[in-house]
């Protein structure tokens, strides 16, 4: 049973920052890409981030480049997403994909798995 559980999201001020965590069990993760998206109220998911699982390669939307980061353990299983300079409108729910295809890193529709989501909320 595949499992993906995000942890570190909360409540931070502008200009602050958060890592977001994403433990990955009951898959080889080392062959999966993984994706970060967000979500909020009466939206589609957003692109956030993406680190392929071959080459390492990595793809940020325009809306965070610059500020977030995403890296990737295989040893641990764990993909992360260091979120800096975060602003208001960063607030969503953040969700961790993963993804055994081929890299089309910002559909949403090409991965297989989805945890249960994170909050995260920029204060003004």
């Amino acid at each position: 049973q595949v499992q993906l559980v995000e942890s570190g999201g909360g409540l931070v001020q502008a200009g602050g920052s958060l890592r977001l965590s994403c433990a990955a069990s009951g898959l080889t993760f080392s062959r999966y890409t993984m994706g970060w998206f967000r979500q909020t109220p009466g939206k589609e998911r957003e692109f956030v981030s993406a680190i392929s699982w071959i080459s390492g390669s990595m793809t940020d939307a325009d809306s965070v480049k610059g500020r977030f980061t995403i890296s990737r353990d295989n040893a641990k299983n764990t993909v992360y997403l260091q979120m800096n300079s975060l602003k208001p409108e960063d607030t969503a729910v953040y969700y961790c994909a993963a993804d055994s295809g081929v890299w089309s890193p910002s559909s949403a529709d090409v991965y297989d798995y989805w945890g249960q989501g994170t909050q995260v909320t920029v204060s003004s």
